[in-house]
């Protein structure tokens, strides 16, 4: 029964100590890369992007990041493909292709938020392109990452540090745990030894 229970603990130190891992990891890289970029993190040839409104929902929902791939020819998408394209200059939009036309040699593309009830006033020249949606994205941590990049958000770089040290707390916590475990067993080994040389 001890011997179970001890498995059992070790098991779910283990799993503890992996999920902390990762989120140090993972908390760590988002602020740093974050901070350091001055915009949305880049992991892998991939870029995240911070969604702040609704226009994409239910697929893409408000503070969300989602990645997208950059790069490629931007005259290959077809309708159905999400697409994240510069209206302006300060502002980028990821809305899926309704209709794919020509006018001259430039490929244009009309687009449309799916929760929007009507298309993008203006066409998407294929060049205003800059990246294609993977499909991948994870909600609400859009805004920790906006947040992250203001001014007010620059105490989340002493996050990671805070992790690293509960970190540090929880493994020590655990090897006196296996201490006390270990010398608990002993005690009563020499103990049930006693008892028999008695007898």
């Amino acid at each position: 029964m001890m011997k179970k229970k001890r498995k059992m603990m070790k098991w779910f130190n283990r799993v503890v100590t992996s999920v902390l891992f990762v989120l140090l990891i993972g908390v760590a890289s988002m602020v740093l890369i974050a901070k350091v970029s001055g915009g949305e993190p880049n992991m892998f040839g991939y870029q995240l992007k911070t969604v702040l409104s609704g226009s994409m929902e239910p697929d893409i929902k408000t503070g969300s990041i989602i990645a997208v791939k950059p790069g490629g020819d931007m005259t290959r998408f077809e309708q159905g493909d999400v697409i994240t394209f510069q209206e302006d200059a300060n502002k980028l939009v990821t809305h899926r292709v309704i209709d794919v036309s020509q006018s001259g040699e430039n490929t244009m593309y009309q687009t449309k938020g799916d929760n929007n009830s009507s298309p993008d006033a203006q066409p998407v020249l294929s060049e205003n392109v800059v990246a294609q949606y993977t499909g991948f994205t994870i909600p609400y941590v859009g805004y920790f990452i906006s947040f992250a990049q203001s001014k007010n958000g620059a105490f989340l770089l002493l996050i990671p540090g805070f992790l690293l040290i509960g970190y540090s707390v929880f493994t020590i916590w655990r090897a006196l745990s296996t201490m006390e475990i270990s010398s608990k067993e002993k005690n009563e080994s020499e103990k049930d030894l006693s008892s028999e040389s008695h007898s």
